[in-house]
């Protein structure tokens, strides 16, 4: 292990997070905030904390190993997370207690979306701006926007973008130098943020959320400026830009640049996984619409199909935006919202869940299976877009869902074992495990009543969840930590 190099890259990161405090306070600033100490600490200590781990070992330079960068993307989030917590616990408004400052950090940066907060109206601007502006930064994975700046400072990122890019497949670039590819990507995801933004303004909200809600919107990640959600606005109109970006928030990032780069949307009806992810919304969306049309829960049927689609696509990419009191519907559509969840959306988004493209490997392993037993002695190959995939990525396909079940059921049990029932117990791990925020029972509308161990156990899932299992898996493996 290079630990000279790891502990540089450590603090070259928290001096650059640093920065990131910044901005809340020139919002909070402008928008008559009484109170920015909050940030001014937050600053303080994260700019200290970085310069003092990279100034012993600023000419430590070697190469990044694989199990370097799993090392530094695990540290990365963690201790990220942790500089993200310094402005709830120092704000005298939330009073928040170390465990609720970390739970709502690591939710924010995950791109969960879950929070133990309540009475987000009454909020000062420039914490309600912060923590949004981390659910940006954690949706696209501020690592990659390290991997576009640490080869400046001579350490490569390849290593890093591999731990980190969600997916089973992480071999292919969309450009030869990773660098560049990182910085595409940011630009792909700045451009729909902005144009999610002006969208939102367009349809009515004042320049702070339409601002604020982009953020959250393109990251897939759930934060509101009010407890309401998108309810609050009380608009079809900014409901139906939300679902857009929501659904271009689950697609694959290198497709949105393919497409840009060709200017042909073709890009994306080429690919399986989009067809399948579009062929899952529309037909999940229509059937609860219809369900909730003739269960008399909306007099209108486009007023049905118009909240299905909202909540099932905030589902399926796992936002965790909602538009109405799901949890009032009758049950089988909730049901169905967390088993669409549990899919998400596609390799490579800013979405949490298994990934479709997975799900498809699955489904097409199996159907395999089935000809096989009509065909003992038959070759079957299984292809993606065409082409056919190596076994030791059907392999691992199965490999990640027999830890994610094993996983899965550690968390259930260990929420149970606090005191939580068990609706609780499934719909908050199955919402931290797959970074989507919706709860039922005892978290339908927030988690600030559950116990500080269940917060820690779902804040440890959460982090899983976004550096899907094995990242923080192989960790635990004595081969790991051998020389």
């Amino acid at each position: 292990m290079q630990y000279p190099v790891i502990q540089r890259i450590l603090g070259l990161l928290l001096m650059v997070f640093s920065l990131t405090l910044l901005p809340p306070i020139l919002v909070g600033g402008m928008m008559g905030d009484p109170d920015l100490t909050p940030f001014y600490w937050g600053f303080s200590i994260t700019l200290s904390c970085g310069t003092l781990l990279w100034l012993p070992v600023r000419r430590a330079k070697a190469t990044l190993r694989t199990r370097d960068g799993f090392l530094v993307v695990t540290l990365f989030w963690t201790v990220l997370s942790a500089a993200s917590a310094l402005p709830f616990m120092f704000s005298d408004t939330l009073n928040a207690s170390l465990t609720d400052a970390m739970y709502e950090a690591i939710s924010g940066f995950t791109t969960t979306g879950s929070s133990v907060f309540s009475n987000l109206d009454t909020f000062p601007r420039s914490l309600m701006f912060f923590r949004m502006e981390i659910q940006w930064l954690g949706g696209m994975g501020m690592i990659v926007l390290a991997v576009a700046i640490l080869p400046m400072l001579g350490v490569g990122g390849m290593q890093l973008y591999k731990a980190e890019t969600p997916g089973p497949v992480k071999d292919s670039k969309l450009t030869p130098r990773i660098a560049e590819t990182a910085r595409l990507l940011w630009y792909v995801y700045l451009t729909l943020t902005l144009v999610c933004a002006l969208a939102y303004r367009l349809a009515g909200m004042d320049w702070f959320d339409a601002i604020t809600h982009s953020f959250t919107t393109l990251s897939t990640a759930g934060f509101s400026t009010h407890d309401a959600s998108i309810a609050h606005f009380d608009s079809q109109l900014i409901g139906w830009i939300a679902i857009v970006f929501m659904f271009f928030g689950g697609v694959n990032a290198s497709l949105h640049f393919a497409a840009w780069h060709r200017l042909s949307l073709r890009t994306y009806w080429e690919d399986s996984e989009f067809r399948t992810y579009l062929l899952i919304v529309l037909l999940v969306s229509w059937l609860a619409g219809i369900y909730l049309f003739e269960r008399g829960v909306y007099p209108e049927f486009s007023e049905s199909i118009y909240h299905s689609t909202f909540q099932f696509i905030s589902s399926i990419t796992t936002t965790g935006f909602s538009t109405t009191s799901y949890s009032t519907w009758p049950t089988f559509v909730p049901a169905l919202l967390f088993f669409v969840s549990f899919i998400g959306g596609s390799a490579g988004s800013t979405a949490g869940g298994i990934k479709i493209i997975r799900i498809l490997l699955l489904l097409k392993q199996g159907w395999r299976e089935v000809n096989r037993l009509v065909h003992p002695s038959g070759r079957f190959v299984i292809k993606i877009n065409g082409s056919p995939l190596p076994e030791t990525v059907v392999e691992a396909v199965w490999g990640f869902f027999a830890a994610y079940v094993a996983v899965f059921v550690f968390f259930m049990l260990g929420v149970m074992a606090t005191g939580a029932d068990q609706v609780t117990a499934f719909s908050a791990v199955a919402s931290s495990l797959n970074n989507q925020g919706l709860g039922l029972g005892q978290v339908a509308n927030n988690y600030a009543g559950l116990t500080d161990t269940a917060k820690w156990l779902l804040a440890l899932a959460m982090l899983m969840g976004r550096l899907e299992l094995f990242t923080l898996l192989v960790l635990l493996t004595p081969a790991f930590w051998r020389k």
